[in-house]
């Protein structure tokens, strides 16, 4: 492997903290997890009391002071662990970067410190039944009464929405508007006017809670708005380059994951008097699959190095999002193939992966909306006179 430049000595001192953490409370119990639809909310207590949350929020607002790599490593780690059940990411890399940057003084002083501490979890609230790509469409509404804003509609597919106590909410503050039109609003789920749904069964990231939210004539005060009003599209489009590159990063964490526990068993595994790493056709799949993930790997460290830097854009996160998704699929599909009859059940951590991998090239944008965002830098159109 390509020796990686990333990370300094308390990176790494950090790693190591987090891969005890993850030995000793999360890959014990994670299966169990997964039969519950969610994992328990003394894990998040737990990560908030050693420093494992909002990473990169800064100290003046509650968080450790690190910066994004911090945030890679839990990534990284969670992701090569198989533990999909803990979305920390989301909680930290996407949602809470919109409060330290557009969020007023008190609602930092607010949520931050209890974020970073796991007192509060955060889910973001953007997908409806009618799309999830497509922000600008979203039907929810939330209309100005007064002081108030009052929120009817419906959002669905929300990571954390079961376990939420507060809500960044995409909603149409003028429905008239298109994208003009699109607020953030902060939802404290425990106002009047708020359901939730079933626990949606997945096909993977069992232990993931994902929900189905509702709003019926549920009031919050115009101060939980985010941003201006009307903003609220701006304000998604600036954190689109992180939320991709946070795919991209478990992603590729994932599959260098998948190829090591492949390596192994075939390594040990009898047929016809040989194991099956003896056999050309596994050497030279294994042989493949290493050479595009460690290109991928190379490509996404460039991508990290770059947003430390403040210098990634949108399309080339979209495009390391674009890639290094579809290459996690095509490793857990081939791997799971080397494992034969045993690749298929769910108590082998590659079946799991398999599952877990096929949400990677919808969530955080689909794999059809990454090429649009391509294609439209590289190939403008022209209109027709």
């Amino acid at each position: 492997m390509i020796e990686r430049h990333l990370f300094d000595a308390e990176h790494e001192g950090f790693r190591d903290t987090v891969r005890r953490f993850i030995e000793e409370h999360v890959t014990p119990h994670h299966a169990d997890w997964e039969k519950a639809g969610q994992v328990p909310r003394s894990l998040w207590r737990k990560a908030g009391e050693l420093g494992l949350l909002c990473c990169n929020v800064p100290q003046e607002h509650g968080g450790v002071g690190g910066d994004f790599l911090h945030s890679a490593i839990l990534i990284e780690e969670m992701a090569r662990a198989g533990a999909t059940g803990p979305t920390f990411y989301l909680h930290s890399d996407i949602v809470a970067p919109y409060l330290v940057d557009f969020g007023t003084p008190e609602q930092k002083a607010q949520w931050l410190p209890r974020m970073a501490s796991g007192e509060v979890v955060v889910a973001l609230g953007m997908s409806e039944p009618s799309g999830g790509s497509d922000v600008q469409s979203i039907r929810t509404q939330a209309l100005r009464d007064g002081d108030e804003y009052v929120i009817n509609g419906q959002k669905v597919f929300i990571t954390n929405g079961h376990s939420a106590d507060l809500l960044l909410l995409a909603c149409k503050t003028d429905p008239s508007q298109g994208a003009r039109g699109v607020s953030l609003i902060l939802v404290e789920t425990d106002r009047p006017g708020f359901t939730r749904g079933r626990k949606l069964e997945k096909i993977g990231c069992k232990a993931q809670d994902t929900s189905e939210l509702f709003f019926s004539d549920l009031r919050v005060p115009v101060g939980n708005l985010l941003g201006q009003e009307g903003g609220g599209f701006k304000i998604l489009m600036t954190q689109l380059a992180q939320e991709r590159l946070v795919q991209a990063i478990r992603a590729v964490s994932a599959a260098e994951a998948a190829l090591e526990w492949t390596r192994s068993y075939v390594a040990e595994r009898k047929m016809f008097g040989q194991t099956l790493a003896d056999f050309q056709n596994t050497r030279f799949t294994l042989a493949n699959l290493h050479a595009q993930v460690l290109a991928q790997r190379v490509f996404v460290d460039r991508c990290m190095a770059l947003h430390v830097k403040g210098l990634l854009d949108a399309v080339d996160a979209a495009a390391c999002k674009l890639v290094t998704t579809d290459l996690q699929f095509k490793v857990m599909d081939e791997c799971l193939q080397l494992f034969g009859g045993w690749g298929y059940m769910w108590e082998y951590p590659i079946a799991r992966a398999f599952a877990d991998a096929r949400m990677c090239r919808i969530g955080g944008g689909t794999a059809e909306v990454m090429k649009q965002i391509i294609a439209n830098a590289i190939l403008p159109k022209t209109r027709k006179p």
